[in-house]
C-alpha cells in the first residue's frame, strides 16, 4: 500500500504548513499529494503552486467538481497539469452535492451518474486529441445547438498536444450505484469516507462495475485511494474529540436532510441511529451537541486514532483491504509515524 499527503481544501486562508507537508512527503518517498475543493480554495491552483517543490510525487486533485467547470475547461486544465508536471497529474472528479451545485455554481444536480458518465467521457476526448470534441449527450452537448445559440459553434479539437492521452481520471463516489459507475469508466476511486470493515461490500459493488462491456480496468489495476486522518494521543477519547466536529459537519451539515450522500454512507455502515441524531442537532443549529454525539466506534470506523501500538494494529485491516494507496490527513509527525509504520 502506497503512501499519499491529503492537504484537502482551504479552511479561512491558506495553511502555512502545505510547504513543509510537501516537502516532507517528498522526503519520506510518498507517492502522492492530493487538493481538494468545496467553494472556497479551488484544487488546480495549490497543486499547481506546491507542484515545483516535488520532483517524482503524483499531483492529484481529490477531488474538481464536475459543475466547477465544463468538461472541456476541465480537460484544459488537466492537459496543462500534466505538461508542467512531466506526467504527474492524476485528475480526480466528483459531483458534490445539490447545496454546493445549485446553491454555489446554479446548475442543476438531478441525474448526477449520468452527467459524470458525459462529463468524463468529454473530459477524454479532449486528452486523447484524436478529432474535433463532439457530444450528443443532453447534459454538455457539443457543440451547442439550443434555440437560444446563435448556431455558429464548431467542432474544435485543442491546440496543445497531450503528453498523456491516457491520463489517468480517477472519481469520488459513495452511493454503490457510483462506485460501481466508477469501476466501469475511470482509472480508480476516491472514498472520503473508506472503512476497512466494509471492504466486502465496496469489492461487490466495484465488481458489478468491472463487468460490465467496455469496462476500462479490471480490479489488478484499479486504484483505491482512501483518506485516512491519522491521530496519534494515548487518551483515545480526546483523540476521537478532535475529529467529532469534523464529522458531524458531514454527517449533519454538508448536505440538506433529504440528501446526504456523507449521512448515507455511515448509516450504510450500521450507524444509521447516531447519523440521525447527528444530523437533527446539526441542523437545528446545535453543533456542540451534535459533534458530542458522534460515537467513539464511527470515529475508529473511517479514522487510526490512539496510541503508536494501537494505530499499527488498526493499521492491519487497511492493509488488507482493497485500498491501494493510503492519504494521510494529519500533520508532519503523523506522515512520519505512518512512513514508519508502512516501511
Amino acid at each position: 500500500m502506497k503512501l499519499g499527503l491529503q492537504l484537502g481544501y482551504w479552511g479561512s486562508g491558506p495553511p502555512p504548513d502545505a510547504a513543509d507537508k510537501v516537502d516532507e512527503a517528498e522526503r519520506l518517498g510518498f507517492d502522492s499529494v492530493w487538493t481538494a475543493e468545496a467553494y472556497g480554495s479551488d484544487a488546480l491552483t495549490p497543486l499547481a503552486w506546491l507542484g515545483p517543490r516535488t520532483s517524482r510525487l503524483r499531483l492529484g486533485t481529490a477531488l474538481c467538481q464536475i459543475s466547477a467547470r465544463t468538461p472541456t475547461a476541465m480537460g484544459m486544465a488537466a492537459l496543462t497539469m500534466d505538461h508542467l508536471s512531466g506526467g504527474r497529474f492524476v485528475l480526480g472528479l466528483g459531483v458534490s452535492g445539490p447545496q454546493v451545485v445549485e446553491g454555489w455554481y446554479g446548475q442543476p444536480f438531478p441525474r448526477p451518474l449520468a452527467r459524470t458518465r458525459e462529463y468524463v467521457s468529454v473530459v477524454r476526448k479532449v486528452l486523447q486529441r484524436e478529432a474535433p470534441v463532439t457530444s450528443e449527450g443532453p447534459h454538455y452537448p457539443l457543440p451547442f445547438s439550443g434555440a437560444e445559440g446563435t448556431g455558429l459553434g464548431k467542432p474544435l479539437k485543442p491546440i496543445v498536444h497531450p503528453l498523456r492521452p491516457d491520463l489517468p481520471i480517477v472519481l469520488g463516489a459513495e452511493g454503490l450505484k457510483n462506485v460501481s459507475l466508477t469501476a466501469e469508466i475511470a482509472d480508480g476511486w476516491l472514498p472520503i469516507f473508506y472503512a476497512p470493515a466494509h471492504d466486502e461490500e465496496y469489492r461487490k459493488a466495484l465488481a458489478e462495475g468491472f463487468s460490465r462491456p467496455g469496462a476500462r480496468r479490471t480490479a489488478e489495476d484499479f486504484e483505491v485511494i482512501a483518506t485516512a486522518t491519522i491521530m496519534v494521543s494515548d487518551d483515545i477519547e480526546r483523540a476521537a474529540d478532535t475529529l467529532r466536529p469534523y464529522l458531524a459537519l458531514y454527517i449533519g451539515g454538508m448536505g440538506a436532510r433529504e440528501v446526504n450522500f456523507h449521512f448515507e454512507v455511515f448509516a450504510r455502515m450500521g450507524f444509521e441511529e447516531a447519523a440521525r441524531r447527528i444530523q437533527d442537532l446539526y441542523l437545528e443549529g446545535h453543533k456542540d451537541e451534535a459533534a458530542a454525539a458522534v460515537p467513539t466506534a464511527l470515529v475508529e470506523a473511517t479514522a487510526l486514532i490512539g496510541p503508536p501500538d494501537k494505530i499499527r494494529h488498526d493499521l492491519e485491516a487497511w492493509k488488507e483491504s482493497l485500498v491501494t494507496t493510503l492519504l494521510v490527513g494529519g500533520g508532519v509527525e503523523q506522515m512520519r509515524l505512518m512512513a514508519e509504520l508502512l516501511a
